[in-house]
This record gives C-alpha cells, structure tokens and sequence, in this order.
C-alpha cells in the first residue's frame, strides 16, 4: 500500500545561516539617531521611525550601539543590567516593536554585546566588592597591591592611568582597562563565563540576529599579572589610542589577547549555533597583533564568524598600497576566516574629516573610497552619517560629553565630534533630530548635508550610496567572492572579485589627477548601474580624478 504524501503549502524557507557574509551593517548609536519624546536623546522610538531610511539605503543589518540599563559614564558601554532597556531610550516592549519593523523591512538587528566588563553599579560588582568571600567574590579581577601599596602591575587604562583601582572594602586592586567605574569580568571564571552566555541566550530569545562584540580581545587577561614590556617608540602607533595617550607606550602581551579567549570564543559559537541564523563581529584593539588576532578568531568556522581591527579607522590615510598590503595580509593569515571593514564607527574621527579634508572634491572622494569599502572582500559597517558625508564636528570644551575627550583636551578632543546628531531636515529644529536641546549640538554645516537636501538628487552622496549598493546586491560576487590585486601604479588599486561563474574587475582612482590603468590589453566589457566614470580604451581603464570602474574581461 502507497503511503500518503502531505503536501505542504508555502512552505517557510530555511534560515540563510551564511547571510553574515558580505553584509551590509548600519550602525545606529542610538542617543543621536532619532529623539521620539523630546527629552534630546535618541531613543528605539526614534529608531522605528527612522528604520526605513536604512532599508531604502539598501543596508542588510543594523547594529545598535548599547542601550541597556547604565549610570551612562561611558554612555551605555558601562551596563548595569544586562537584560533591560535603559528608561532613556524605551522599553522592553518599544525594543519588541523594533525587532519586528526591522525584519518586516528586510533587516537584521545586532546588537552590541558589551561583556568584558560592567558598570561598577551592576549587582555582581556590588556583591564581588562586599567582600573577600561571598559567593561573587572571584567574578572581577581583583588583586594585592605591591608591598609599597602601588598596583599590582604596570598595566594602563586605554582612559589614560593605571588600569588599577583601589577598593575600600577589599582593601584590593580591581581591574579596569577603561573607566575607572568599567570593572572588568573575570574570565577565568566558568560561571562568569556561564552568566553572559545566558544573556546572550535572553537576547536571541527576543529576535535578535546577531552581536557586535566589544572589545573581543580584551575578555581575558594573564593570571600571573606580568608587567607588559616596554614598547620601543619606532614601535608605537596611535591605531587603538591615540598618540597623546601613554597606553602606547606598552606591548599589551598580558593585559589583552590571550590564548584563553579561543575557547570562550568556541563557547559562544556553540550558543550562536543554537539559534537558525545568529552571528557575531568582534571589535579588536591591539595596534601590533591586529590582524593576526582577527584571523585566529574567524578561522575554522567554530568561533565568531566576523572581526574588525582598526586598520582602516587608524589616522593614517588610506591609499591604494595599504588596501592591497592589509586585504593580502589578512587572506595569508586567515584564508578561511572572514573581516568587517568599516572607515567609521561611533569611537573615530569620521573619515570625511579624518581623509577628505584636503581633498580637490571630498563630496567625489567620499563616493570612490565608498565604492572600494563595498568591493573590498568581506562585510562592511557604514556608520550612521557617513552616507550624507557628514564630517567631524568641532565642538567647544564645554559642550564634550566624553570623559576620554575631557581627560586628553585639548590635545586629543575625544569621541563626541563623531557622535552628534543625525540631520533629517535641513530647515527643522536641530536638523529633525529633535525639538528640544540635544545632548551634543547639531553643527550648522551638518544641515546642508541633511537627508532631504539629498533625496532625488543623483549627484548627492546618499543616492550615490544607494546606487551602489543596489549594484552590489545585483553582483554576488562583490559580496561573497574571493579576491585577487592586479598591478597598479601610483593612487590607483584594482582587484578582481570571484564568485562561482562570475568575475568582476573593480579599479579605483583614489587622486584627484586623471589615471590609466593598463590591464594586459585584454578586451573589456563594462558593467553599468554604479554610477562611476571609468572608461576602457584598447585593454585599459581611464579614469578620471576620483573614478571607478567595474567590469569583466570579454
């Protein structure tokens, strides 16, 4: 007898578990994306409202920068309670609406995940500071002080100053690599290990998609407390902190990326890959060992699946030379591991300022070195504004926010000039961020860039944006294919882009003067849609100041 066969109706397709590689990530920081109640801080509110601009950007993701229960010293990177909205920017509930719209749109939501240390106001540290003895006593890194009463080691605050503070009640040292009221979590402790992998659980439980992972190489420090060693100055860059800042003047061997952090990194993996199609980016501060440590923790598919180093949010400009040398540095060290690339985020200057300053045309300038960041081989995070070409606000010492900005002024001025407000509408109050006083001023020169000033204009930088991420989405190959440097002279870089049957040859002009690039006087077919003014001429590409130029070989 033939068995029944049910037919299932439009059946739900399965979870894209890969949909991580070559994505698109908008990173909203919350408190100046968009203020719903009028208190001048961005709220998840706001971000509901304004959810639909990313989708029409052509984004895949959002990460949104923290906005869980927090005294707000280090504005949400120093959590009190991990499984709550901060009253500021909503509710629980508020957080439920999000997640829906943003998938209703088509995006995913990551959101940051800010576990090596805590606020010094989260219950385990009140419990862990009571005492030597109580049952959190061993969740923070607590050590004696030296026989003289000094730190028990050398290590320093990316703040600035020890990375030691004195405790009244343990009559100890507690660890802290950043702020002073940031403890940092113990690691070495199976059940600290255990309770965040529960809050990872509490969140994905709730829809989300994803993390972006704070300070990933940080989680663990040496037990044995070792003195870093001096760094020699030919040695030191400004790419974790900046250059003003002692931090580096030290080889940080012990106080960050440590060989322990692969297993806990494999322990999370394991939760991730409980859930159909959650992933995770690792933020990685180590100016020496950057790459080297974001390959470790891509590699073999069994932890993280995305990292980020600083290499391209360093100062040093980019140029033609340091994306083949960072791109092939990291393709030899991870060859199966997988980059995020981002030129901005929330923590530097952006990059219309910090490269397009002196540029002949920087509105042109933006949009080549946008069209290299979505071609390069990985996935890539815009950062909220950089698709109007908003640059770095210059702010007077009396309106900084940021106590990193306020401890090295005026030298270094700190993180806020990357954090204002998002400009909506260039004739509305604060740019439509809000009708009261934001909490960082709007500057003027932002209004003329606001996002109804660019909509419909297809010489503006937003449309080029979403131009070319539409052209992106059209070519599997920009986002997932393997990549391979051709010769190049001078300010121009070209590469090819593999994937499957297709080919696409990608070459940029990242000066202001006219260039050609030869390409072995093969025949050349263009590929339209991306808006760039590159030309071909017998085997060769002509571009002109700022161009690009994207197609295959015939």
């Amino acid at each position: 007898m033939q068995s029944a066969v049910r037919k299932i109706e439009n059946p739900v397709p399965a979870a894209d578990r890969d949909w991580w590689r070559g994505a698109v990530i908008y990173q909203i920081y919350p408190r100046s994306f968009q203020d719903s109640n009028g208190d001048g801080i961005g709220d998840l509110k706001g971000i509901i409202s304004r959810l639909a601009h990313i989708a029409d950007l052509g984004a895949d993701a959002v990460w949104i920068s923290p906005f869980f229960k927090s005294p707000m010293k280090d504005f949400g990177y120093d959590i009190s309670d991990y499984l709550d909205i901060d009253p500021m920017f909503g509710t629980l509930a508020d957080f439920d609406v999000m997640i829906s719209e943003a998938h209703r749109l088509g995006l995913k939501v990551m959101i940051d995940g800010v576990i090596s240390h805590t606020s010094d106001l989260h219950p385990w540290f009140r419990e862990s500071r009571a005492s030597r003895d109580n049952a959190k006593a061993d969740w923070y890194v607590w050590a004696d002080a030296k026989p003289d009463g000094s730190p028990p080691n050398n290590w320093l605050s990316i703040f600035g100053g020890s990375a030691w503070q004195w405790d009244t009640r343990r009559m100890q040292y507690y660890l802290h690599n950043f702020l002073s009221e940031q403890p940092d979590l113990n690691f070495h402790n199976r059940d600290v290990q255990d309770a965040l992998l529960d809050v990872t659980r509490f969140w994905l439980d709730r829809g989300v998609d994803g993390f972006r992972l704070d300070t990933i190489n940080f989680y663990f420090h040496s037990a044995g407390l070792e003195d870093n060693p001096a760094l020699p100055p030919e040695e030191r860059n400004d790419q974790t902190a900046p250059a003003v800042n002692p931090y580096n003047f030290q080889d940080h061997i012990y106080d960050k990326s440590r060989p322990e952090n692969l297993e806990f990194l494999a322990r999370f993996r394991a939760v991730l890959d409980e859930y159909p199609a959650a992933a995770a980016v690792g933020e990685v501060g180590d100016s020496q060992r950057g790459l080297e440590v974001v390959a470790s923790y891509t590699a073999g598919g069994d932890k993280v699946q995305m990292c980020y180093a600083f290499d391209f949010l360093a100062p040093e400009k980019i140029s033609a030379a340091k994306v083949r040398t960072v791109l092939e540095d990291f393709g030899r060290a991870a060859s199966d591991g997988w980059s995020c690339w981002a030129f901005s985020n929330h923590d530097v200057v952006r990059h219309a300022s910090r490269w397009g300053m002196g540029e002949a045309d920087r509105t042109a300038y933006l949009k080549v070195v946008s069209a290299l960041l979505m071609s390069l081989r990985g996935s890539v995070c815009i950062y909220q504004g950089e698709e109007l070409g908003l640059t770095e606000a210059n702010l007077a010492f009396e309106d900084l926010q940021d106590p990193y900005g306020i401890r090295f002024w005026p030298e270094f001025k700190g993180r806020d000039g990357c954090r204002t407000p998002m400009v909506w509408n260039k004739d509305a109050a604060n740019g439509g961020f809000s009708k009261a006083k934001p909490w960082l001023p709007v500057p003027a020169e932002h209004l003329a860039k606001a996002v109804d000033t660019q909509i419909g204009d297809a010489a503006s930088l937003l449309e080029h944006y979403r131009r070319f991420l539409a052209f992106r989405r059209s070519h599997p190959a920009l986002a997932k294919g393997d990549i391979s440097f051709l010769d190049t002279q001078g300010d121009t870089v070209a590469f090819s882009r593999r994937e499957g049957n297709e080919e696409i040859v990608c070459v940029f002009n990242l000066g202001s003067a006219p260039a050609t690039v030869d390409l072995g006087g093969k025949s050349l077919q263009p590929l339209a849609g991306h808006g760039l003014d590159g030309k071909t001429d017998a085997g060769a590409v002509r571009l002109g100041g700022y161009g690009a130029w994207f197609g295959r070989f015939a």
